[in-house]
């Protein structure tokens, strides 16, 4: 083959891609049929883990055009990965699109539910610590943790400033976790629940009205508090309640529409296939990846224990006994978890609907989410001086 590669050296450039595929690059060929499999035919989070399984595809072709990193032949993945995730941006917009699509009125109307979300982030630091223990850098540790977040997004913002080279792996865990909550979370929760605990009915609440300034107002209230305690999270916290701002104001209707549909599908689709750009062999089919991989479900199991728990200890104190499975819903998949917890209820006794309360901690899930985003990057740069 040398002998007739030096022959007819134009034999090198058409037969590139053949000589340079290895057992890896079919691998990983695999893991993204693999993603776009779980996508169309399981409907786990489609509109992204079909472009990342697609964008994996491209960059595992050997010598692959699309993630060229050669000055003047850039790829368009390469391009896309210093214009949007590098510096930060494809996150911060998809945070604008989340908050537009966000009804806080829950959390305005029963502020007392953030500390069941507060308690379902447990798994962050659980999580951390795991990886820490398992001797990943400080910095990578504590990116590997924010997975427990269940927020997509806010795992790809911190891993940017912390563990770029890792970026791939974080967010493939993130999301494949995500969307398997229906699956993880119901085992876990009968495990930590008896019978009886799972059947406590929880009266429907009367509906206490939330003016539309209370609305406004909330989102301001929250960048303020957030920003003067972690000043380096308002670029998260900020553009979540940006988006949110837009819908509560009732002016611009035209702007949040836009960012609840066009920004969120054209940010989505691009912050999709990015990431699966980032997911070349070498740095993908490595034992480090394994192992986030497994921190990923760890974190997860332990979100929904620690908010589990918390309700059943609330339940030891308090004379109005709640359902503690409402405690798993303190994570950001939302509405996922808060639905599949209200189905829970409704199999252990067809008369228990519990889907209002669940879904009030789902959505303080969302902002926990992102303060505990926000409180790792503040705390990140500070313990490891």
């Amino acid at each position: 083959m040398e002998a007739l590669l030096a022959q007819y050296p134009w034999l090198d450039e058409l037969l590139m891609g053949f000589l340079g595929l290895s057992w890896k690059h079919v691998v990983m060929w695999g893991i993204g049929a693999l993603l776009i499999y779980l996508a169309v035919e399981h409907d786990y989070e489609p509109v992204l883990l079909l472009p990342i399984g697609f964008g994996a595809v491209l960059a595992n072709i050997p010598h692959s055009s699309a993630v060229s990193q050669t000055p003047g032949e850039e790829g368009f993945l390469y391009v896309l990965y210093q214009g949007g995730i590098a510096n930060e941006l494809f996150p911060v917009l998809i945070f604008i699109a989340i908050g537009a699509m966000c009804d806080f009125t829950p959390l305005i109307r029963r502020p007392s539910v953030m500390f069941f979300a507060a308690a379902a982030q447990f798994g962050i630091f659980a999580t951390a610590v795991g990886a820490a223990a398992l001797n990943f850098k400080f910095e990578h540790a504590a990116a590997i943790g924010i997975i427990g977040a269940a927020d997509g997004p806010t795992t790809i913002y911190v891993a940017s400033r912390f563990a770029q080279d890792m970026l791939g792996p974080l967010a493939v865990a993130a999301y494949s976790y995500m969307s398997l909550v229906p699956v993880i979370q119901p085992p876990v929760v009968r495990l930590m629940t008896t019978a009886n605990e799972r059947k406590i009915k929880m009266g429907f609440m009367g509906e206490e009205p939330v003016s539309q300034r209370a609305k406004f107002l909330f989102p301001v209230m929250i960048v303020l508090i957030a920003g003067m305690v972690a000043p380096i999270s308002v670029a998260l916290i900020g553009s979540l309640m940006f988006g949110n701002i837009l819908k509560e104001s009732g002016v611009v209707d035209n702007l949040a529409g836009a960012a609840e549909n066009e920004l969120a599908n054209l940010v989505t689709l691009l912050l999709g296939i990015t990431i699966g750009g980032t997911m070349a062999a070498e740095k993908f089919l490595t034992v480090d990846v394994a192992l986030i991989m497994a921190l990923g479900a760890v974190a997860f199991v332990f979100d929904t224990i620690g908010g589990v728990l918390f309700a059943k200890l609330s339940n030891l104190v308090s004379a109005t006994k709640i359902n503690p499975m409402i405690g798993a819903c303190g994570i950001s998949a939302f509405p996922m978890s808060g639905r599949v917890i209200a189905k829970m209820a409704l199999k252990e006794d067809p008369t228990n609907f519990i889907i209002q309360h669940a879904i009030g901690v789902n959505v303080a899930g969302q902002v926990a989410s992102v303060v505990a985003g926000g409180l790792v990057l503040a705390l990140i740069p500070a313990l490891a001086k």
